[in-house]
């Protein structure tokens, strides 16, 4: 969709409704740069974790149980069913294997999104931040004075991403925090 036709909205409806045909969009293109290994893996995780998965199973395992229990039939794994302990063993294994890939492109897929998100809520915040600065100007040349308002300064200043990554660290204890100098106290978290 073109930017004009985008901004063209004129209901909230309308507005919403664009912004989940372009994650749709989004989302599509996503599909489309998935590997046949990432898309195969999806389609047997999908499966595996369905009721007909489940039923499937039951059915396999009273099947194979009966057979290796019941006099009329040649018995082909005995009980304690080894052969069966194997191959749902091996089966395990596979099934893990799938679902990991599954999950790694999950995560890449919303590594992406993460992303995105940051770098819309960056826009934003220096969209506001500009906005800010206007009303700021506005005010002044119709006589309001707000420039004495320090929250309105601090919010008029340039988000710092780094600064701010640092403080959820130190917050979080992800990284050691610098030790206060001699002879200083430390404030209790």
């Amino acid at each position: 969709m073109a930017a004009h036709q985008y901004r063209s909205s004129t209901t909230e409806d309308d507005v919403t409704r664009e912004n989940v045909r372009a994650m749709r969009r989004l989302e599509a293109a996503m599909a489309r740069h998935s590997g046949m290994a990432d898309r195969m893996a999806a389609a047997i995780a999908r499966f595996c974790g369905s009721m007909s998965f489940v039923w499937l199973h039951v059915a396999a395992f009273a099947a194979w149980i009966a057979w290796n229990t019941l006099p009329s039939f040649a018995h082909f794994d005995p009980y304690p069913f080894t052969f069966l302990t194997l191959v749902v063993s091996l089966e395990a294994i596979f099934l893990s294997t799938f679902i990991l890939i599954s999950q790694n492109y999950d995560m890449r897929v919303s590594e992406r999104r993460n992303q995105l998100d940051l770098q819309i809520n960056l826009l934003s915040e220096q969209e506001n931040t500009k906005i800010l600065q206007i009303l700021e100007r506005i005010a002044q040349k119709v006589g309001a004075h707000v420039s004495d308002d320090p929250q309105i300064r601090a919010l008029e200043e340039a988000t710092r991403p780094e600064a701010l990554a640092r403080q959820i660290e130190e917050a979080y204890g992800d990284r050691p925090q610098r030790r206060p100098a001699v002879g200083h106290r430390r404030e209790p978290s």
